[in-house]
């Protein structure tokens, strides 16, 4: 039940806590949580054949070698249940194939390796909580679908119809610039409470959105990170009329240079990691009281150090916020 002073009061339920003034907002001005680097890394396969970095794959033999990267890839530490009950609202979900799998038409998400958990249970879970919380807006992000080289229409059009069969009628369609773009209350009124953006150009489908732009800073290092996403923040304005990820997640080199992560012994990624979190979201509060047009905050680790609340509370009535 909504409540008149806008107070949360629980993470699981959040968006059905916020002020009245904030229902009929338009979704890309709410501010909103989201898990990054994948989501489902806490899942990853140790048996699985390593799928990046390239400069590792060819040690995928090698058994150190897969839980080298594990451990690097491991950027969330809790299930998919957990992250929305803790309030995540948004979710990266990297697509794959495991190589000479005997069954083709079964698909994993991965991080360096893949998951253990086939994608349809995930989405599955996914689906159940979403029918235990009908006012908890959710938007999947699904991209990247790796080794979908060889049939790969029959392969999206498998993915897309699992996808369609498990959520039905909680999949809210994507809008046209005619749409209205979707409310809290717009949702709650349709019975729709599941967003599913799919990051491939030939899908045309009515029900999954196209690839939702995700801002990062492409570096280990906090400063910049905060100068890369304050420059793409204010080339994009306050003014465009759609969902944007703004990533506050550390990203590992492409190059040699991801090794002095993955093997350092003395200091784990995720430690890094956690260290960088509360500057992180200090420069996040500093950055939206200066321009306030933060949409989805995206982040490892994300039951670390009050990320989802301090993303959860940006979310205030302001004077252009009236109730219809």
């Amino acid at each position: 039940m909504a409540m008149s002073t806008g107070e949360v009061t629980s993470y699981s339920d959040w968006m059905s806590q916020l002020a009245p003034q904030l229902q009929d907002t338009p979704l890309y001005k709410l501010a909103i949580p989201g898990s990054s680097h994948d989501s489902m890394s806490y899942d990853l396969d140790i048996n699985s054949t390593i799928i990046e970095p390239d400069e590792l794959k060819k040690l995928s033999p090698i058994l150190c070698a897969r839980e080298l990267v594990r451990t690097a890839a491991t950027t969330q530490d809790v299930t998919i249940t957990q992250q929305l009950d803790a309030g995540v609202r948004y979710f990266d979900l990297r697509i794959s194939r495991k190589t000479n799998d005997p069954e083709p038409n079964k698909f994993y998400f991965y991080h360096g390796l893949c998951t253990r958990t086939d994608a349809e249970t995930v989405l599955r879970d996914i689906n159940d909580w979403a029918g235990k919380h009908p006012k908890e807006i959710l938007i999947l992000a699904l991209s990247h679908f790796k080794d979908f080289d060889n049939n790969i229409e029959e392969l999206h059009h498998n993915l897309i119809e699992s996808i369609k069969t498990v959520f039905g009628a909680k999949l809210c369609n994507k809008v046209s610039t005619q749409d209205p773009f979707p409310t809290l209350k717009s949702c709650w009124d349709k019975g729709t409470n599941v967003i599913v953006s799919y990051d491939y150009s030939a899908n045309q489908e009515p029900e999954l959105w196209p690839r939702i732009t995700y801002y990062y800073g492409n570096s280990m290092e906090p400063a910049t990170v905060e100068s890369k996403l304050e420059s793409d923040l204010h080339m994009r304005g306050p003014n465009a009329q759609n969902f944007f990820v703004c990533g506050l997640n550390l990203t590992l080199p492409e190059d040699t240079r991801v090794l002095k992560y993955i093997l350092n012994p003395f200091d784990k990624l995720t430690n890094v990691i956690k260290r960088s979190l509360p500057r992180m979201l200090q420069w996040l509060k500093q950055q939206y009281s200066q321009t306030p047009y933060i949409n989805i905050v995206a982040s490892d680790l994300v039951t670390c150090d009050d990320f989802v609340s301090t993303v959860v509370q940006l979310n205030k009535p302001t004077p252009t916020c009236v109730e219809a």
